[in-house]
């Protein structure tokens, strides 16, 4: 067996497409909630699904759906975190750069996808709804962007005075 296939998550993308989907599965939690809460009442990947393009959901049994909506949702969450992996560094690295990504994307599916798709999602007065969508974009975002900096570390992961010896005592 070779060795190709075993270095993917040293790899910018393959590290990106880690933390998008594990975001993605922080928006799974965060909807359960706001569901309960009665702020939104279908997520938009159900909607996705159900209205967009449902002959993809009706190949799918009828007890296997639920599942399926949360992996394409984390298979969503995969590709857009490697995305943002690949956007300049320059970029990255400022501390906000990941919620504002996640932003982004929530307002290309409200204002750009659902439309185009013609999801009842996209329709009407839904202050709440689009309230606790932007959120949970915004929290995938903090997921997904570059880690703060620890105190005591330059930018390149040392330890400051690591050369004179100093101790953090």
């Amino acid at each position: 067996m070779g060795n190709k296939g075993r270095n993917v998550l040293r790899k910018p993308w393959g590290q990106g497409a880690v933390r998008g989907a594990v975001g993605a599965m922080a928006m799974t939690g965060m909807r359960q909630l706001e569901v309960g809460m009665g702020a939104i009442e279908r997520t938009p990947p159900e909607a996705l699904l159900r209205e967009g393009v449902p002959a993809i959901l009706r190949s799918v049994p009828k007890h296997r759906r639920v599942a399926a909506i949360e992996l394409m949702h984390w298979g969503y969450g995969a590709v857009a975190g490697s995305v943002y992996a690949l956007a300049p560094a320059a970029f990255r690295r400022h501390w906000l750069s990941g919620p504002l990504y996640g932003v982004l994307i929530w307002g290309a599916f409200e204002f750009g996808l659902a439309p185009l798709l013609g999801l009842a999602h996209a329709h009407g007065p839904r202050f709440q709804e689009r309230t606790a969508l932007l959120i949970d974009h915004a929290l995938f975002g903090v997921v997904v962007g570059e880690p703060p900096r620890t105190a005591g570390a330059d930018p390149k992961g040392k330890k400051k005075n690591q050369d004179r010896g100093a101790h953090d005592d």
